[in-house]
This record gives structure tokens, sequence and C-alpha cells, in this order.
């Protein structure tokens, strides 16, 4: 007899690098997620086993740790599977630098309807579902080494964690990439609504990866992701044609350089919590040789703002700390610079 806390594994083990974990990881209601019976097989146990854990230990596990599927979920979630062979291996080493459609087929959308483009066969799965399944999210597969205690599901949990943070990763790096992808195939759609030539087509698909449809409108960066940080944010300031407004409470040199980046006919203006004496040294000294920066104190704001024209970016982290620590940003399309202006 297996222990209230223990559950007895079946020969049917077997360890998994992360690769192969990350393609079974789903996306279901708009959350990341593994299914029971995929997760009862890395862990070396029978499904019917894990869930009889669960249940025992069931106020661990609150809604958003674990849902049961319905029907029609179960039957999309065999679409998002990928194989569990040498195959799949391929395809998850390669995915980076393959073709637009493996990009595409490797996205976690946000909405509930699993992706068309992750078909794939499970070796040895029936055809009928004869029990719906139950779905766990990174917090349920956390919270799950805390009652199944054997050796391989406490090893294997670290593999399903490292696999949940390099899809996260993977997602974030290519974030703009899925983007442009986006507009291409509503472009061609369109396009070929309207029978256009073939010459007008392609010229037309390139015209609408250059407008605003690409620019990033909300995303996250992790650490270590200095770079890109810092391209995001040039990038912005570049797209400015009147003016940019920076709420920020922690500014040094570097965001001026920064700013400096901005058009010609561009103005720049910095809210901030303490303008201390070397920082008002440090914008004199620069506007005594560049385009001016205006600077006023302001001790209202928490996060941080970044107003391109009328446009309104909530950014998770200090300008001049980008990259050095995860953080997030979002375009807040209710808010234009003069509504968030007259709130000071």
């Amino acid at each position: 007899m297996a222990k209230t806390n223990e559950i007895e594994k079946v020969d049917t083990a077997t360890f998994q690098p992360v690769e192969q974990i990350e393609s079974l990881i789903l996306t279901i209601r708009g959350k990341q997620v593994m299914l029971d019976r995929d997760l009862a097989r890395l862990y070396g146990v029978e499904t019917f086993r894990l869930n009889e854990q669960v249940k025992r230990n069931i106020e661990r596990f609150p809604e958003d740790f674990m849902f049961k599927l319905s029907r029609e979920e179960a039957e999309s979630s065999r679409s998002q599977f990928a194989m569990l062979n040498d195959d799949s291996i391929s395809s998850q080493n390669a995915r980076t630098s393959s073709s637009s459609e493996n990009l595409k087929s490797q996205f976690a959308t946000s909405s509930g309807s699993p992706s068309t483009s992750q078909i794939a066969i499970l070796n040895g799965r029936g055809h009928n579902i004869k029990h719906l399944p139950y779905a766990f999210t990174e917090s349920g597969i956390a919270m799950l080494s805390g009652v199944l205690r054997s050796p391989q599901a406490v090893s294997m949990n670290i593999q399903i964690m490292r696999a949940f943070v390099a899809m996260r990763r993977f997602l974030a790096s290519n974030a703009q990439v899925f983007q442009r992808l986006e507009v291409m195939e509503r472009t061609q759609l369109s396009l070929l609504a309207h029978q256009e030539s073939t010459d007008q087509k392609v010229e037309e698909i390139f015209r609408r990866l250059d407008d605003d449809n690409t620019k990033p409108t909300e995303g996250i960066l992790f650490d270590g992701q200095i770079f890109d940080a810092y391209k995001f944010v040039t990038e912005r300031i570049r797209e400015a044609k009147r003016r940019i407004v920076l709420i920020d409470n922690y500014i040094d040199e570097t965001v001026l350089a920064m700013l400096d980046k901005r058009g010609k006919d561009v103005t720049a203006k910095v809210y901030t919590k303490n303008i201390s004496r070397q920082l008002s040294l440090d914008f004199d000294k620069h506007n005594a040789q560049y385009a001016p920066i205006e600077v006023e104190q302001f001790d209202r704001a928490h996060d941080r703002f970044l107003c391109i024209d009328d446009t309104v970016y909530l950014i998770g982290a200090s300008i001049k700390d980008l990259g050095k620590k995860w953080f997030g940003f979002t375009k807040l399309d209710g808010w234009t610079t003069d509504e968030l202006l007259s709130k000071m």
C-alpha cells in the first residue's frame, strides 16, 4: 500500500529533456497548462493515482491551479500536442530559425481556442475520450511537488518548471515576429479577396508590415535582455513626431542620452520624484550642448509612463534599469498624453 502522501511508480517512467516537455505545454482558456495524463507519465505514475492524490489534497488546488476540461476542450487539446519522438526534438531545436509557419505554430495565443497549427499525433492514444482530463497550470504543477514526494516527481518538477520558463522566454523574445506574421497573414487574405495582381500583393504586404500595426503593444522582457529593452525604448523615442513625456522617479544621465535620439523638432520633458543637485547639474550641462530636455518634480506616480506624441505606454521598470530584471510594458489604448497630464 502506498502512503497517503506518496503514490506508486509504474515501469513506463522515463526522464524527459526540457525540449520534449515543452511540446506538452498547451494553451487552454488563455493559460499555459499540462494535462494530467502527460504529467502522470512524466512522474512515472498512473493517471488515476495522480488524480487520486490531488483529490486528497484538493484544498491546495483552486481553479487557477487546476481545472477539468470540457469535451470540446479535450477534443481540441489533441491538436496542440507535439510528438514525443526524435522529430519533435528536431522541431523544438529549430524553432527559432525555421520557417514562419513553424514559429507561428509555437505561438501561445491569449484566447481559449488552441492553435490548429499545433496538430500532432500521440503514440498509443485512442481516438475516443472516455474520461475528461484535468489541466494543471504552472502554479498547479509547482503544488504537485508538495503532494507527490517520490524522487522522480521532485526531479521531474524541476525539469517542467524549466520548460515553462523556456517557453515564456521564447514567446517574449519572438513577440514582434509573431505580430509581423499575423499582419502578413491578414494582409494576404485581404489581398486575395480583391484579386490584385501578384506584384501589387507583395508590395502591399511589405507596406503594411512597416505601418503602425506592427508596433508592439504589450510584452515582457526578462533579465539579461538589456539590448532588447534598450532597443524597444529607443525605437519608441525615434517614432515621436512632436513630443515625448517621461514620468519616472529614477533618472540619470543615461536617460538623457536615450532621449537625445528623438527627432530635431520633438520636445522632451521628464517628470521625476526628486531633482537632486547632481541631477539638476546633469540637465544643465546637457541642455548647454544638446536640444533641451525639461525636467519637473512630480512625486505622485508609482509606475513609469512613456508618452510618445499621443500614445501612452505603461512601463514596469525605470528606463535606466531596463533589462536588469523582468519587466512588462503595455500600450494604454484608453488614454492620451493630454489626458494623463491633466491629472497632474
